[in-house]
């Protein structure tokens, strides 16, 4: 399901690449994806034209659960881009994604909602422009949805 930002955001669109493109195909279907190793069977994120692990060129392209842990977080104030200065004060955190790999993304979350590193999350889909972005939101206790 995708969600409005709750701050419409003007930043510059994904730049997809050869190796990136099936990843922005796949999210323009809202799944998440990633590359796994053949060889070593490890996680492969972001999308690279071999495996950081044991060099392999031979990675395939699988579907994330999009469920994670915050690894590390903090709160930007001040945008390294003019571009993300309207969406200010936001979340910025590390994923442990279950399936085997960190990747740094936004969190649709108030920054003043108590967040902690071992927080459970999910994955949203944030429309941006003509794309979907993969964002991350907190699990509620309860598992509510």
């Amino acid at each position: 399901m995708t969600n409005k930002d709750s701050k419409a955001a003007s930043y510059p669109p994904p730049t997809p690449t050869a190796v990136s493109a099936p990843f922005w195909e796949a999210a323009q279907e809202e799944r998440f994806v990633y590359q796994q190793c053949a060889d070593c069977a490890r996680a492969v994120f972001p999308p690279r034209a071999h495996c950081p692990h044991c060099w392999s060129q031979t990675l395939a392209w699988q579907e994330s659960t999009g469920e994670g842990t915050i690894a590390s977080f903090t709160v930007a104030h001040r945008p390294g881009h003019p571009a993300f200065a309207e969406l200010a004060p936001f979340v910025l955190a590390l994923i442990d994604v279950q399936d085997g790999f960190r990747l740094l993304s936004r969190l649709t979350q108030n920054p003043d909602a108590g967040l902690q590193v071992g927080d459970p999350v999910r994955l949203v889909w944030v429309a941006s422009g003509d794309w979907k972005l993969p964002l991350f939101e907190p699990i509620p206790v309860d598992g509510g949805q």
